[in-house]
């Protein structure tokens, strides 16, 4: 080999050779937990009728909403724990509820919302949902009970 390829060759072979190395040791990494498509927060409008069957039923009242979704670990991503802020004027509340996933964990699923909460009226209230998750949106009906006043309703949410 000419003396003066040797000086081109051997320099670019040691860089290309210490390139491949990593650095130094690498640890094992823990695989990373699955992730469900309803994890993460959702917004949307909760429609609200209070007292549908009462001789006067109440004006529907639409407002913002918030849904947040945790999974419940060791639940086959079928459980959650789920935060409910409403801004609705009427259920102006915060409530933290518990979410199933029927029938399996990926979309189109049902699911089913349970939770209680501290009403402004002051009482404790009740609240229910039931319907459809698709990949990036909710639609469900909701009913409930408020001081005694029983409310049914609508939650339309996108996911962010």
């Amino acid at each position: 080999m000419k003396p003066q390829l040797k000086r081109i060759c051997v320099p670019v072979f040691l860089l290309l050779t210490l390139a491949a190395c990593g650095g130094g040791p690498s640890s094992p990494t823990t695989p990373s937990a699955p992730q469900s498509f309803l994890a993460g927060t959702w917004r949307g409008t909760l429609t609200i009728q209070p007292n549908p069957t009462g001789p006067q039923p109440g004006t529907p009242v639409s407002g913002a909403v918030t849904w947040t979704f945790e999974v419940v670990p060791q639940t086959n991503l079928q459980t959650f724990r789920a935060t409910i802020r409403s801004e609705n004027a009427w259920l102006p509340i915060t409530l933290t509820a518990s979410t199933a996933m029927i029938h399996g964990n990926t979309p189109p699923a049902q699911i089913s919302t349970q939770g209680d909460y501290d009403s402004p009226r002051g009482c404790r209230g009740s609240f229910g949902s039931f319907g459809t998750a698709d990949a990036t949106r909710i639609q469900a009906d909701v009913t409930g009970v408020d001081c005694p006043v029983p409310f049914t309703g609508t939650v339309v949410l996108t996911k962010d």
